[in-house]
């Protein structure tokens, strides 16, 4: 054995699986396999640090297959590789597979061995905690956690109210200035839910930079808006942590507040975690696209003067 991570690769065209594995086996120990349940079964025998799957796949698609492998090694560092921008997918993929990044094929060579170098170097530097550990309620702790909405129609804040009562509190900014300066005053916020079309005005920038200042606030994402490029993008450089529909459902909401307080609290409990959040710095023309009172805020935020 050697000391080499762990890579697994899946993909239904084994053309591809040997592209992959002669650009990855100097450096990793590579597997591969053109079916899920066979990936299952590694991921269960060995200690894999980074999962790139395919999502159209005959056997077992590749959102089922991320979602599988999250509940049977939440360690694994989890990637989708596809050549198509199917929204349902884009969706799972971070809704039920919660993926690092996601890849789009054709793959530029220097691009790919980044993001997989960095899954990597998570992988085998961060080790995640027992996701089943109890943190206990703590009603105190509760009610010092918050939420922001960002939207222009208040009804997400409205329904988000309902939803949490008085076990946390909600905040609402009706646009991103007024967001921003509630974040930069208030430390406790734990979730941000944000509608990335505000008007005229797509906020999906100032969003993405938030994740660079704020690694640890947790983001969904709650729009009607169905621009596939832009979402993806909102996962390899925002690393969103759920996407939700307009019109609001009401109970899909509600589970995902639990889930993302939740995850929040853990990483509080294991903050070497939020790596896996982490996100590259987008180039320096994108802070000059948002004004500078919401840099401001950033800086603020960040403790900058």
């Amino acid at each position: 054995m050697t000391d080499k991570a762990n890579v697994l690769f899946v993909d239904d065209e084994e053309r591809i699986l040997r592209t992959l594995k002669m650009l990855f086996k100097q450096q990793y120990n590579v597997q591969i396999t053109t079916d899920g349940h066979e990936a299952l079964e590694i991921i269960k025998r060995d200690n894999i640090h980074v999962l790139v799957s395919d999502q159209r796949m005959p056997i077992m698609q590749g959102v089922d297959l991320l979602r599988a492998a999250k509940e049977i090694s939440p360690n694994t560092m989890r990637l989708l590789l596809t050549g198509y921008s199917d929204l349902a997918a884009i969706v799972g993929s971070v809704n039920e597979g919660e993926i690092f990044r996601y890849v789009s094929k054709p793959w530029d060579k220097d691009e790919i061995k980044q993001i997989i170098a960095k899954a990597v170097d998570i992988g085998l530097n961060v080790i995640l905690s027992d996701k089943t550990t109890n943190i206990k309620e703590d009603n105190t702790v509760a009610a010092n956690l918050g939420l922001l909405i960002i939207d222009d129609d208040k009804t997400t804040y409205d329904i988000t109210t309902e939803i949490v009562g008085s076990k946390y509190f909600v905040k609402w900014g009706e646009n991103i200035e007024q967001a921003f300066q509630i974040l930069s005053e208030d430390r406790n916020i734990a979730v941000v839910i944000a509608e990335i079309k505000l008007g005229k005005q797509d906020i999906s920038t100032p969003l993405k930079i938030l994740k660079q200042y704020h690694p640890h606030t947790l983001t969904l994402v709650q729009t009607s808006f169905q621009d596939t490029t832009a979402l993806i993008e909102l996962i390899n450089q925002g690393q969103i942590y759920r996407f939700l529909p307009k019109p609001i459902v009401k109970k899909l909401l509600e589970r995902s507040i639990r889930d993302s307080i939740w995850h929040y609290r853990f990483l509080q409990k294991t903050p070497k975690l939020v790596a896996r959040h982490a996100v590259d710095n987008l180039k320096d023309s994108a802070e000059t696209t948002i004004s500078s009172k919401i840099m401001g805020y950033l800086k603020k935020m960040r403790g900058v003067s």
